[in-house]
């Protein structure tokens, strides 16, 4: 009786979940046992605007040839089923420490999504997919500081783990009160302006676009998370790897991908993060990293064993966000109530001496140097 009165509490309130074990999660790992991934089609980036507690975003992160590094995403979020609310954020890394990035957030009022839910609209803003599931165009005028319009075209197929790229959460699995996917286009061309006060910032270039869905609330899902974007010349990887709470066993689920223009190499669930040294965050007690090592291991179409590393120093990090003191009012209220909780998300880009990419195909190896954009986000113990 007491553990389902504190799962109602946590529900409501944000509050630690009972202890339920690695038995009340269905990793998307276990599909790609038998299915690595999946090339994704144009209705497998429709929103789905759920109405119980979720957070729903896309994601678009941009190198451009010049060398600027940017983010574009919109975020929907739902509060338990009352309220809806949504954002858009926008930011320009200072990737030598110059200048303070340029960082907006704002809220957007009278959200909508196009009859088949691919496309995104609220006033001032709009994120469209084309009709033929190849390119994305992103614009919002929200922020006279930073006016977006770009255009995101993919130059390899996308995919998802597994059959459906889901990590499933509950004691009932057939009936789970919790979800989380992601869905990657890792290899794309970037075209077009974020235009600041200083005048338009040129994106044209190579980005990546990742959807995902947490139907639940974040920090019930996940405690700490990694990711990897790296783009080289002719390659492009991505890895996203995170690690439950103890109510669902500490359990690590990882998803990641090689691909080059027009196929992908390989993609599973087999792909590892690892801190391999640590420095620490005197300020808060995290374990920042500093320097870092990305596996992947797999087959291609046609069987041939493919690894994959970037390891390497991450440099001096390119920001360190205090979540609870930075995003919207929305996600403090999902997670302002939970005991512990006190995220942080660290960002990097090395750029005194860039990462590359070692590739190994069969017989056939390959070494890119690349650009490198990595987080280590730390939510709960």
């Amino acid at each position: 009786m007491f553990k389902w009165a504190q799962q109602q509490l946590a529900n409501v309130a944000g509050t630690t979940e009972p202890i339920y074990g690695p038995s009340a999660i269905k990793s998307v790992g276990v599909e790609a046992e038998t299915t690595p991934y999946t090339e994704l089609t144009r209705d497998d980036l429709k929103w789905q605007a759920m109405d119980s507690t979720c957070v729903e975003t896309q994601s678009f992160y941009f190198m451009s040839d010049a060398g600027k590094l940017g983010f574009a995403q919109v975020i929907y979020s739902n509060v338990v089923g009352i309220r809806t609310t949504c954002q858009f954020n926008c930011k320009i890394f200072s990737l030598d420490g110059s200048e303070p990035h340029l960082w907006s957030s704002t809220q957007l009022n009278n959200h909508d999504f196009s009859e088949d839910k691919s496309g995104f609209y609220a006033d001032d803003c709009a994120i469209e997919l084309s009709a033929d599931g190849t390119t994305f165009t992103i614009k919002s005028m929200n922020d006279d500081k930073a006016i977006v319009n770009l255009t995101v075209k993919r130059l390899s197929p996308g995919f998802q783990a597994g059959k459906t790229g889901k990590t499933l959460f509950g004691t009932d699995l057939t009936n789970p009160w919790g979800v989380m996917r992601h869905a990657f286009w890792p290899r794309c061309a970037a075209e077009g302006t974020i235009t600041t006060k200083e005048g338009p910032v040129d994106f044209k270039g190579k980005a990546m676009f990742i959807m995902a869905l947490q139907g639940m609330k974040p920090h019930h899902a996940a405690s700490k998370w990694n990711f990897c974007d790296f783009q080289g010349p002719t390659h492009s990887a991505v890895l996203m790897q995170y690690t439950t709470p103890p109510s669902y066993g500490s359990t690590i689920v990882n998803v990641g991908g090689i691909v080059k223009d027009g196929e992908i190499v390989m993609a599973n669930c087999n792909s590892v993060a690892t801190h391999v040294e640590v420095k620490g965050d005197s300020e808060n007690d995290w374990p920042e990293p500093s320097v870092i090592k990305y596996t992947w291991n797999g087959t291609t179409k046609d069987g041939k064993l493919v690894e994959a590393v970037i390891e390497g120093p991450l440099d001096q990090r390119l920001d360190r966000i205090d979540v609870m003191a930075e995003v919207p009012g929305f996600v403090k209220k999902i997670v302002g109530a939970a005991v512990g909780t006190k995220p942080y998300i660290y960002q990097y880009s090395p750029q005194k001496k860039k990462l590359s990419l070692k590739l190994k195909i069969g017989d056939e190896e390959i070494t890119e140097e690349g650009l490198v954009f990595a987080e280590a986000t730390f939510i709960s113990e």
